[in-house]
């Protein structure tokens, strides 16, 4: 059999899908998101080489699987941060969570989330304080004041959780505006979180070329919605299920991080349950979870069930009686 796909195309499309955001999220934020995406991006390269020789394997830098580790690292800390936190994060990501688990197709966990969720755990102030406000509108964090703490709060989903949903709507507004500004990318959040438009285009092309199906993102975002909407109540975004989707990092990891290759299920049914449990997690983890988002921790912990789905939804295997026989 001959296919004119391969695994370097399928991962160079899957980056080429990815600039659009990074060049907005720069626009956006400012150059230095250029740069740590760069560090990120050229530490996930170096430690895979250094880990394969290291381990004696084949050198496999080029087929582009750490560039989107790198990049999709890049993407869910904020964009304030020391360069040396991602360097930490692709030594994470790439040695622990990929090769020392076995290497390229043997990994657990989604390397980028497990790079983020180890950053989150060592260096919680940095993680959580480095966010900076859209450039053209430097004055929507007037409210916050002068006080140190409230720079903790610069998240849609931190100021929802923490102020409660007068600050949010006060420091964002509401109706058809909001939506349209989360929607564009004009928010405060991690450095790929911002365009919820550019992220949902590129997932829609990696959907329409087959390197990914509908099941995953849409199991996801379904569930969160729903579960907003039912229960949400006035404490999160007044059940606006749409609101609950556009903020945070429900769209990147829904079409970017949950059907990573190796750590999702492969039977379209198993594909669906495992969406819907990490759209159950994500919305418990913002309800009561003492941390704001929850998606990342979602999909890890999804993670080590896939092939636990697989096994439960493996299909029927049937054939016609020997002998012939109608």
């Amino acid at each position: 059999m001959k296919s004119h796909e391969s695994v370097e195309k399928i991962m160079w499309t899957v980056v080429a899908c990815l600039i659009p955001p990074l060049l907005l999220s720069v626009f956006v934020f400012g150059i230095q998101v250029l740069f740590i995406t760069a560090v990120s991006v050229i530490s996930c390269v170096a430690v895979e080489a250094a880990s394969q020789k290291l381990l004696g394997r084949k050198v496999t830098v080029k087929d582009g699987s750490a560039v989107i580790t790198g990049m999709l690292l890049a993407f869910v800390i904020p964009p304030g941060v020391s360069p040396l936190l991602p360097l930490l994060g692709a030594v994470m990501a790439i040695y622990i969570g990929k090769h020392i688990l076995g290497g390229i197709g043997y990994n657990i966990f989604n390397p980028a989330l497990l790079g983020r969720s180890f950053l989150l755990a060592s260096f919680p102030v940095a993680m959580t304080s480095a966010w900076l406000p859209p450039l053209k509108d430097m004055a929507i964090f007037s409210y916050l004041g002068d006080s140190v703490n409230a720079v903790t709060t610069a998240t849609p989903l931190a100021i929802m959780k923490e102020q409660g949903m007068a600050a949010f709507t006060e420091l964002f507004g509401s109706g058809t505006s909001l939506y349209a500004s989360f929607f564009m990318g004009w928010r405060p959040g991690c450095i790929g979180e911002t365009s919820g438009f550019l992220l949902v285009l590129g997932g829609l092309y990696l959907i329409y070329r087959g390197y990914i199906t509908w099941h995953i993102p849409v199991s996801v975002l379904g569930t969160i919605a729903l579960l907003s909407w039912v229960f949400g109540g006035e404490t999160y975004f007044s059940g606006d299920p749409l609101l609950a989707i556009l903020t945070g990092g429900a769209l990147l990891g829904a079409f970017y991080m949950a059907n990573d290759y190796v750590t999702c299920p492969t039977n379209k049914v198993s594909q669906i349950v495992y969406g819907v449990g990490i759209g159950v997690l994500t919305v418990m983890i913002r309800l009561k979870g003492g941390y704001p988002e929850g998606i990342c921790y979602a999909i890890l912990l999804m993670n080590p069930l896939s092939p636990v789905l697989d096994g439960w939804f493996k299909p029927r295997r049937f054939a016609p009686p020997l002998g012939g026989g109608q």
